[in-house]
């Protein structure tokens, strides 16, 4: 007999992270202190949902800086922007928040200190993804990319003396660190970061994939096609051994994935709400599964401020 569905089991940590809150908030804020439209610039975060949500509220979501009306408020999206961008939206006198995610701008901060002394650099991460053309485009120049141990052996820096390594914060722990070996391997004086540059968050969500994988028959991450640490999750969840698949949504959850299942592992990327998980839940108890179970697992405290101009205080100095 055929074994039947039975248990959900949720990661935990899952879902939003403090970056993706505090982007969020930054929209809602300024919509609610401004009104509609706010203009972002790329999707604030990479989730359909959270998008649309922000959509129906008054937020009008833009590529190039020409869509952008005159006197209008601007808010950067988590990944963060180049330096041309800040540049122009600065010129085009935008009123402009900046959401990028803190742990990102750290990394910014971090190339531009070391650019200042004379240091080029190797990013890990994936060419095209908007963090990375954000952290690429802090300078004019002498920063490669490498998304893979292969790549590492065709850059060619014009010096070795100083060279540093960034990643970009959303990648697979493990690989980023295969890649960062091969690196330190080929160059053997690279500075590498006093500190982890993928987020704790992306950190945590791995590790909680690592341990649903050997408890369930097959996973089920919540995220959107560009999000990268969702597409992360479930390609963890295979090369662990366990069928991971990704979902927008309930919808497109296909009962055959679970045939022969007794439980399913159940997360979420960074960038995909609460609600999302929910819906998935019900429509895998629709399919049998009678149990909701939670693993333990790291707890998450970080909570990063509103930008000024958006926190509570400053509403309340305004009215004084």
């Amino acid at each position: 007999m055929r074994a039947a569905l039975e248990t959900i089991v949720l990661a935990q940590p899952r879902g939003f992270c403090a970056g993706v809150d505090r982007a969020i908030e930054i929209v809602e804020k300024a919509l609610a202190k401004f009104g509609a439209p706010i203009y972002v610039r790329h999707e604030i975060v990479h989730n359909t949902y959270v998008v649309n949500d922000l959509k129906a509220k008054g937020a009008i979501f833009i590529e190039a800086l020409d869509e952008v009306p005159a006197g209008a408020t601007l808010v950067f999206s988590a990944h963060g922007v180049s330096r041309a961008v800040q540049q122009e939206a600065a010129a085009r006198g935008f009123r402009i928040f900046d959401a990028t995610c803190p742990l990102v701008t750290k990394v910014h901060v971090e190339v531009a200190k070391l650019a200042r002394q004379g240091y080029e650099f190797i990013m890990i991460g994936h060419k095209g993804h908007p963090e990375v053309e954000g952290t690429m485009g802090q300078l004019d120049g002498g920063i490669h990319l490498v998304e893979d141990v292969a790549d590492v052996a065709r850059i060619t820096p014009a010096q070795t003396d100083k060279l540093a390594v960034v990643t970009q914060t959303t990648l697979s722990v493990d690989d980023a660190t295969d890649i960062a070996a091969a690196i330190k391997a080929r160059f053997p004086k690279v500075r590498e970061p006093k500190q982890q540059d993928i987020c704790y968050a992306t950190q945590n969500r791995q590790d909680a994939v690592k341990l649903l994988s050997t408890q369930v028959d097959v996973v089920v991450v919540v995220g959107s096609p560009t999000s990268s640490n969702s597409n992360r999750l479930a390609e963890l969840a295979r090369k662990l051994g366990t069928p991971g698949y990704m979902v927008d949504s309930a919808a497109d959850l296909q009962p055959q994935w679970f045939d022969g299942c007794q439980r399913v592992g159940l997360t979420a990327g960074a960038s995909a709400p609460e609600v999302l998980v929910n819906q998935v839940i019900e429509r895998i108890k629709a399919l049998g599964a009678v149990a909701v179970q939670t693993l333990t697992g790291e707890p998450e405290t970080v909570k990063f401020p509103l930008p000024k101009g958006l926190r509570v205080e400053d509403d309340d100095a305004s009215a004084v």
